[in-house]
């Protein structure tokens, strides 16, 4: 069984926004492969159950808000025995430009603290991740504020292909590895005009 977890906050005020894409993500591949997300209290997580490349895999949101995304990857990793190197997790990199896809075998955290919480919780940077470029924002403004505010309107369009290439690459690393999602993903840039 393979885990694929997207990191964002729970909560109609947050949707849309730079750091719920790793959500975003994760609902396209349920709408793709027909699975529905359900409450899980145990795990404090939406799950939606599907089959990718003839596999069982678990798609999750936490719901324990970004900062201890861990805490809910901990608990259903170690309830379903189930190792880090089955472990996925999709996310918002502002060390990205919005649109751009990094797929990486592992890593630190790069000073998200989401992932520190699931790095933490799990015990080991040794997980695959495939990172969403959000930008900077515009202008000089906080990070954590660009973050918390919803994409521009004319972002949408960018954001949308942006997410679905992302489920597009954790498909890529379910069905045909890490090396070939990397060489597929990594080097294509965002398209500037959608941006």
């Amino acid at each position: 069984m393979k885990v694929i977890v997207g990191l964002g906050n729970p909560g109609d005020k947050y949707n849309g926004t730079p750091h719920n894409v790793g959500f975003e993500a994760v609902e396209r591949l349920a709408e793709r492969f027909g699975a529905q997300f359900s409450g899980n209290r145990k795990f404090k997580s939406l799950i939606a159950e599907a089959r990718i490349g003839g596999e069982r895999v678990l798609l999750v949101k936490p719901l324990t808000f970004m900062n201890l995304s861990g805490e809910a990857v901990g608990a259903l990793l170690g309830f379903y025995k189930v190792p880090a190197d089955d472990l996925v997790v999709v996310l918002d990199d502002v060390n990205l430009d919005t649109g751009r896809i990094r797929v990486r075998p592992k890593g630190g955290s790069g000073g998200h603290n989401g992932l520190s919480s699931v790095i933490s919780h799990v015990g080991t940077e040794d997980f695959a991740r495939v990172r969403m470029g959000v930008g900077r924002g515009r202008g000089s403004g906080d990070l954590v504020s660009h973050v918390l505010h919803r994409f521009a309107p004319d972002q949408r369009a960018a954001v949308e292909d942006m997410t679905e290439r992302a489920g597009e690459a954790v498909c890529a690393v379910l069905e045909s590895g890490i090396e070939v999602a990397m060489n597929r993903f990594n080097s294509v840039p965002a398209d500037p005009g959608q941006v």
